[in-house]
């Protein structure tokens, strides 16, 4: 294979968005493309991450964005996996670069779904759920992850106060972000005494709905070299699958999929996890940190519980984990999460992240799955 390396990426601030679908991901297609030193007349191809584009009124991004981005002719490929569905795209992409399909491609995620009012945006989330089973039969993703929630607490002596750190942490990373949606310190009593959604889950365990786009470039070594000194490297990439309803699982305190894209991308980079200096994982609840940290391999089952007590996972911790903010703070544009966690280690590698930098970080793994882990994919980079 090929070996593919990123040299720039783009985002727009996540949050509530006027503009439309179509102008927020070119928007952030522009950054990445003006970050990477190239024109858009050089791209190949086009990897465009959407959920809920007839929210907005339009689906088919790819050739849209193609067509107002000048380039019109060159093929595109919308993908949808859920919430994974940034990482699936950036995955496909990935995979025709390293194939030797093109030399440079732009990857674009992008969501808008706040203008839709909150029943019907949790009613759009469902329909990405088993819905026969959950959605269909009232069962929330809030609902879903406070049955993880419940259990994780139940079988390792965990406390609600341990789930009001990992937010507490994670708006402490999002407060440096300048594109982060909630960007707001919060106490562990304020997350204690926010409104329960799903018992053991509060207000301040949830990620919130954000609108928002996300873009990063990716090209050949040859391609790279001849264009900058500053790029990144993928190094491993893998994907996983798992149950779709959270019932088909024989434990609920882990997620089959994360494990398996895990030990994927672990293999072909060549490294263990105590290699990686920091990662961007789904912590679309509180809980789904503790469990995405475990299932990658950085604790040992029920041991994530203790390091986020000890402050290991803060930034420049033993390994910071979320330091855009994550999900919880820095926003969940779902379409466009996998590709705004990559943007955030291309930052981070190449020297952008400004407060927030992880100090002489060289290895970044993103994390990112659909639903409740149903498909998940997990990348790795390291700096060049």
């Amino acid at each position: 294979m090929e070996k593919v390396c990123l040299i720039g990426a783009g985002s727009t601030k996540y949050g509530k968005l006027e503009d439309s679908i179509t102008d927020i991901a070119l928007q952030a297609s522009v950054d990445a493309i003006e970050s990477a030193g190239i024109g858009p007349k050089e791209i190949q191809a086009g990897y465009i991450s959407n959920v809920f584009g007839i929210a907005d009124k339009q689906v088919h991004l790819g050739p849209v964005i193609m067509s107002n981005l000048g380039i019109p002719e060159v093929p595109s490929l919308s993908i949808e996996s859920a919430c994974g569905s940034g990482s699936v795209s950036f995955r496909e992409a990935y995979a025709n670069v390293a194939a030797g399909f093109y030399d440079v491609v732009l990857a674009t995620g992008v969501e808008k779904v706040t203008h839709t009012g909150t029943e019907w945006t949790t009613t759009y989330f469902s329909y990405c759920s088993d819905f026969f089973y959950e959605g269909g039969a009232g069962a929330s993703f809030p609902g879903l992850f406070a049955s993880m929630a419940r259990a994780y607490l139940s079988e390792f002596k965990a406390t609600e106060e341990d789930l009001a750190m990992v937010a507490v942490k994670n708006h402490d990373n999002g407060l440096l972000n300048p594109k982060a949606h909630l960007r707001k310190k919060i106490t562990i009593d304020d997350v204690m005494k926010s409104a329960v959604v799903a018992s053991p889950l509060k207000l301040y365990d949830c990620c919130p709905f954000s609108d928002g786009a996300s873009a990063v470039i990716l090209c050949s070594e040859k391609f790279a070299k001849a264009h900058t000194k500053n790029y990144v490297e993928v190094i491993g990439s893998g994907r996983g699958g798992s149950p779709a309803a959270l019932q088909g699982r024989d434990h609920i305190t882990t997620i089959p999929s994360t494990r398996i894209a895990a030990q994927a991308a672990y293999k072909m980079a060549g490294i263990s996890p105590k290699d990686v200096d920091f990662a961007e994982v789904h912590d679309c609840f509180t809980i789904a940190e503790l469990v995405d940290t475990e299932d990658l391999g950085f604790f040992e089952k029920g041991k994530a519980v203790e390091a986020v007590r000890e402050g290991r996972t803060k930034l420049n911790g033993d390994i910071s984990i979320n330091p855009s903010g994550g999900l919880k703070s820095k926003g969940h544009p779902i379409g466009a999460t996998g590709i705004g966690q990559v943007a955030e280690v291309f930052d981070q590698l190449t020297g952008k992240a400004g407060d927030r930098t992880v100090k002489d970080a060289q290895i970044g793994l993103t994390h990112n799955f659909g639903a409740t882990g149903a498909s998940c994919a997990v990348h790795i980079f390291k700096s060049v």
